[in-house]
């Protein structure tokens, strides 16, 4: 993979809050502390509950659904803050990454902040143009914010150890991004395009929130309880999908002067990709977690699926092809 050194990044698609305290003084029950080091020990020790079953005590019918890393977090509604005790926030300060990330800086991309803000850039350039090519609908921006410890969203308040996360309450996608390490040693899945394929899965995200999708199968998962896991194992794999649709079209997006973001894009880029796939299949996280393979508990899909959609995603290029849903989601 190779950045295009020559393309104007857009910082105006991120907004940095690590300056901030990212508006909590608490973090998630049995959690790890604030630090991004403390990722997975936090969401292992506090969070297990919830990525294996429904989530209790929020006053309405919520299922909260966390993968480990990929994945990450989607909140059906409900206040997380009601867990978690945190809220507030503070203004973000881009001005760090405006100095650092801007194109007259040789080393840019060395530097992991601007290397995700051009992922970033891509991905929404790829979709102002799918969406209404392939759907007939006006694309938004989501802006992606980096967070350290803690934030609050409009979902409530997440620690960093629950991953990247997009919120459909606020259509943020927000990442610690403390969290590559414990992708690429704990879960070995290293690599820059790996993490390109987390941030266009929360995109993937984005866009099922802007076509409906999400708001159909959370009804779906409300009319028919019994198969909530299911439905919420075909929108992550649909997420899956679109980032390799977007991995497909990578090398044909520009920056607002029409400026190429990338050069390059090889075989072993979309090689890492599959690899973080497979790191974050449920069948993978369980066997990780010492327990058996079980079906039942599923909510992102299995490594085998997750590979499989992101592949037919670059395969055809083509967003219309990630209908995982088939018909199960009906007229709702």
């Amino acid at each position: 993979m190779e950045l295009n050194e020559n393309s104007d990044l857009d910082s105006g698609q991120v907004e940095d809050l690590r300056g901030s305290d990212g508006g909590g003084g608490g973090v998630f029950p049995g959690a790890a502390g604030s630090g991004g080091g403390g990722a997975l020990g936090g969401l292992i020790g506090g969070l297990l509950p919830m990525l294996f079953g429904r989530s209790k005590g929020l006053g309405c019918a919520v299922v909260i659904l966390i993968v480990i890393c990929v994945g990450a977090v989607l909140l059906f509604g409900g206040n997380l803050g009601s867990i978690a005790g945190l809220g507030g926030g503070k203004p973000a300060d881009n001005t760090s990454i405006e100095k650092k990330c801007a194109r007259n800086n040789p080393d840019r991309f060395t530097d992991t902040d601007c290397v995700n803000l051009a992922f970033v850039n891509s991905i929404q350039a790829y979709w102002k143009r799918g969406l209404p090519e392939n759907f007939s609908r006006p694309y938004e921006s989501a802006t992606t914010r980096f967070f350290s410890g803690q934030v609050s969203t409009a979902c409530g308040a997440a620690d960093s150890g629950v991953g990247p996360f997009y919120c459909p309450g606020d259509r943020h996608v927000y990442i610690d991004l403390t969290f590559w390490d414990e992708l690429a040693k704990r879960f070995g899945a290293p690599g820059q395009f790996a993490q390109a394929y987390v941030l266009a899965h929360e995109y993937g995200h984005h866009v099922q929130t802007l076509l409906g999708t999400e708001a159909q199968m959370r009804r779906a998962q409300q009319r028919d309880p019994g198969n909530a896991n299911k439905y919420s194992v075909m929108l992550e794999l649909q997420a899956d999908c679109y980032s390799g649709v977007w991995s497909k079209h990578a090398t044909e997006t520009t920056d607002a002067q029409g400026t190429a973001i990338f050069k390059s894009l090889t075989q072993d880029d979309i090689n890492q990709a599959l690899r973080a796939a497979t790191a974050v299949g449920d069948d993978a996280i369980q066997k990780k977690m010492g327990g058996q393979v079980n079906e039942s508990k599923f909510t992102h899909g299995s490594s085998e699926q997750r590979r499989q959609w992101f592949n037919q995603g670059y395969g055809t290029g083509d967003p219309k092809q990630c209908n995982t849903f088939g018909g199960a989601l009906g007229q709702g």
